[in-house]
């Protein structure tokens, strides 16, 4: 049985939707995880928009955005470590081991 059926939603952010509810545990990986999909969507549909002259200005924002998004990674890395450090300071450094 999973934690979540178990009932063990401790440090996980719970989102309630009518009779079901959507479990997340790894606050900062999630972020992450979603960051890096948003980044290879922007890419991808600036790439193709590069192949028309019309849509090139769109483009360039598509790029422009991903780029931005880049940033943010190890700014969520970042905010996680001083999270860990400020809430469990003898495990930071076990837990940074699985960083992402």
């Amino acid at each position: 049985m999973s934690d979540a059926t178990a009932g063990n939603t401790r440090g996980a952010l719970v989102i309630r939707l009518g009779p079901e509810e959507i479990v997340i545990r790894k606050r900062y990986e999630t972020l992450s995880i979603l960051n890096d999909i948003l980044i290879g969507l922007w890419f991808i549909v600036g790439s193709f928009l590069f192949f028309s002259e019309a849509t090139s200005y769109a483009a360039t924002w598509l790029f422009v955005i991903g780029s931005v998004e880049m940033l943010i990674r190890p700014l969520i890395r970042f905010a996680r470590h001083v999270h860990l450090r400020r809430f469990h300071p003898g495990d930071a450094e076990a837990v940074a081991a699985n960083d992402y």
